[in-house]
């Protein structure tokens, strides 16, 4: 018994002291991923050591400690996404239907051929945009009987996993395909048009992670977020980025790329809304993402029913209401983050001036 509590809280450490150092490998970034499994790890082993060690030797006490920092330190990186925190984004409190927009956004699995759950949620909640991913050819004939209810539209079906398609029912204007790191990883920007007539810059994103079978580091999707997100701190327009940024909402790269860009998370204080894996009950996160600047408050944002993906859909409705929005303030950056920012983009050879900007 001794050897399982002591191998057990060496485990916990070493994957909760992983993801502290910032090197790039596929293995150490996806400990960033799991925090909350290793928290309720860590929970269940207190548990044991508690009512089941021989607490008079002092080597069950320091197991003790040492499953109490980790559960601590795993605690700091989830806590603001459950509704124990404080809301980074407000509640809509106006309520004027010109100054909305809704997103569905929805990784498809190219190889799922569900694409009937798909178009009956569109159908459902009627969203302004619906953003797929992972959809080819197939996916984008499928979806043609949307055209008439959304005719705005970008399309880029690709076979490698990273095809993009973009339907909306607001006007999209100077819409670009963009492949910013990789040559075969598309990126969708346009301007799309409220029904006031007010412009909301979009940056729709799908970076390849780092994985054994796609990019061995996370240098190149890091770097897409990145210039990304230093492209979108010198905007003075409303902007929104969304998409499946294969990196959860509580890694040291997504926390930088909202302090660079300055951009809110809707999650904060309201819930996780794991999206990924939809099969797979007990080994979930949040892979799809919407980010906003301050000018928008939150209608609603909700996880959608599975459409025989392995990733659930997301859907967020927005609202423009930039007095409200001043009130709002995100993850505060520093001179370190900055620097760490130009060393990701140096790496890659890439620079938010890359990055399109509608005018």
């Amino acid at each position: 018994m001794e050897v399982i509590f002591i191998g057990s809280t060496l485990l916990i450490l070493l994957v909760t002291v992983l993801p502290l150092s910032r090197h790039p490998h596929w293995i150490i970034r996806s400990m960033d991923f799991p925090r909350l499994q290793i928290t309720c790890l860590a929970v269940v082993l207190l548990f044991f050591l508690f009512f089941f060690a021989e607490l008079h030797k002092t080597t069950f006490w320091i197991l003790i400690a040492v499953t109490a920092i980790c559960l601590i330190w795993q605690l700091w990186w989830i806590l603001p996404y459950t509704p124990l925190w404080p809301k980074e984004v407000l509640d809509d409190e106006v309520g004027v239907p010109e100054t909305n927009i809704s997103f569905i956004t929805s990784n498809v699995l190219t190889t799922n051929k569900n694409s009937g759950a798909l178009i009956k949620l569109v159908e459902k909640y009627k969203p302004d945009i619906l953003v797929t991913l992972e959809s080819d050819q197939w996916w984008e004939e499928q979806l043609e009987v949307l055209e008439e209810a959304m005719p705005h539209s970008v399309k880029c079906p690709l076979d490698n996993l990273y095809g993009m398609h973009v339907y909306s029912r607001l006007p999209l204007h100077d819409a670009k395909i963009s492949f910013l790191v990789e040559d075969d990883i598309p990126s969708v920007h346009a301007c799309a048009e409220l029904r006031n007539g007010q412009k909301v810059q979009l940056h729709l994103l799908h970076p390849a992670p780092p994985s054994p079978t796609e990019n061995e580091e996370s240098a190149e999707r890091d770097a897409e977020l990145i210039m990304v997100a230093k492209m979108v701190s010198t905007c003075d327009q409303p902007v929104i980025v969304t998409g499946d940024l294969n990196d959860v909402a509580w890694s040291s790269t997504t926390r930088l790329f909202r302090k660079i860009s300055g951009l809110l998370d809707p999650r904060v204080g309201r819930g996780l809304f794991n999206t990924f894996h939809a099969h797979y009950r007990l080994l979930r996160w949040p892979l799809d993402h919407i980010f906003h600047s301050n000018h928008f408050t939150l209608r609603q944002i909700e996880r959608l029913p599975s459409i025989d993906s392995d990733h659930f859909p997301l859907y967020t409705a927005l609202s423009f209401s930039p007095a409200q929005g001043e009130q709002q303030q995100g993850l505060e950056d520093d001179t370190e983050d900055h620097e760490r920012a130009e060393e990701l983009m140096e790496e890659q050879g890439v620079s938010e001036e890359d990055v399109p900007q509608s005018k």
